[in-house]
């Protein structure tokens, strides 16, 4: 364990949401890790974007593009920042980040907390190189929550590397229902109409986010939009509103699961839209990732690339060099030379 794990656990003394910004605070000082160079075996194109290795940091940690060079500086292959709406919002009242240590998980209803849009565009502007991308969302309030999203697809473009678009947290009321088939389609055929207007110079691919919590013939229908309006790929999945059997004291709390508990739900959710998508769609693995094995058979399930986030409020920032140690090593075991060599492979 590393002194920057250390620190990490020395933190989990803390409330949650001041242990994250002393978090921030620390590594806008320079006091981040520093990986060394990534296995060659672990490099792999998504989506039209070239990664130096399969593993990124999911949203929530870096909300408003402060850290994410001293997160890819850590060994992340690349950092999503958000997620960022128009207006700055307060988000909802505190407490709204809560750890579940005897379940390895977290529970948070942050509600779009962010700074805004402008102060994190400027900071994307001066970006260097690596792979950033950008997660945005509407404003509570927002009289077109479309209209929210295509203002920040706008302001955004030729900044990120990527942007994501995120209908799926359950702390904004109403903004899942953005996944039924309808409001999808018109969301992202005003996306694709927004996208396509603007120079060609700065046009990048683009995510849609889901949640873990879909019904039966969902997955079908967002597979189809999805692919119909030329976006890159899904990331599956966003934070679960189920609760399985839980032992903390948090466990009641409002808000989304995220954590060890999610991984067997964000798993069988992923297969389902490899199924769906049939290589059509870049699929990228997200919700309870804490392990070299979890990261490997999210790939084996069909991602080409995962993301984690909640796992190191449990074991640090030095868990991503130890996810990628060991899915290098479970790669080669089995043969294979390349993780697009596995994607699917299960």
């Amino acid at each position: 364990m590393t002194l920057h794990d250390l620190a990490a656990r020395a933190m989990r003394a803390l409330d949650p949401e001041d242990a994250h910004g002393l978090t921030i605070r620390a590594l806008e000082a320079g006091l981040g890790p520093r990986a060394g160079g990534d296995d060659p075996i672990l490099a792999t194109r998504v989506g039209g974007l070239d990664l130096p290795n399969c593993v990124g940091l999911a949203p929530g940690f870096d909300k408003n593009a402060q850290v994410f060079g001293p997160m890819l500086r850590a060994g992340f292959g690349f950092v999503e920042c958000g997620t960022v709406t128009p207006l700055p919002q307060a988000g909802n009242s505190r407490p709204r980040l809560f750890r579940l240590t005897e379940d390895r998980a977290v529970i948070n209803r942050m509600g779009f907390n962010n700074q805004g849009l402008e102060l994190f565009a400027a900071r994307l502007a001066r970006r260097g190189p690596g792979v950033v991308g950008a997660n945005i969302g509407a404003n509570k309030d927002a009289s077109d929550r479309i209209g929210d999203y295509v203002t920040a697809l706008t302001r955004l473009w030729g900044l990120a590397s990527y942007v994501t678009i995120n209908i799926s947290s359950p702390n904004t009321p109403g903004l899942r229902a953005l996944q039924t088939k309808a409001a999808l389609e018109e969301l992202l055929g005003r996306l694709a109409a927004a996208r396509d207007s603007l120079p060609a110079e700065g046009r990048v691919p683009m995510f849609l986010k889901v949640a873990p919590d879909l019904d039966d013939g969902e997955v079908e229908a967002i597979v189809e939009t999805v692919a119909a309006n030329g976006l890159a790929g899904v990331i599956v999945s966003n934070t679960t509103i189920t609760r399985p059997a839980l032992a903390s004291r948090h466990a009641g709390e409002a808000g989304g699961l995220s954590g060890a508990p999610l991984t067997d739900l964000s798993t069988q959710m992923l297969a389902r839209f490899a199924q769906a998508a049939q290589g059509r769609l870049a699929l990228i693995g997200a919700g309870g990732i804490g392990s070299g094995a979890q990261a490997y058979a999210r790939i084996r399930a069909g991602a080409e690339a995962v993301q984690l986030y909640s796992a190191m409020v449990f074991e640090g920032p030095g868990l991503v060099i130890r996810i990628k140690r060991d899915l290098a090593a479970r790669l080669r075991a089995d043969g294979f030379t390349s993780v697009a060599q596995a994607v699917g492979a299960g």
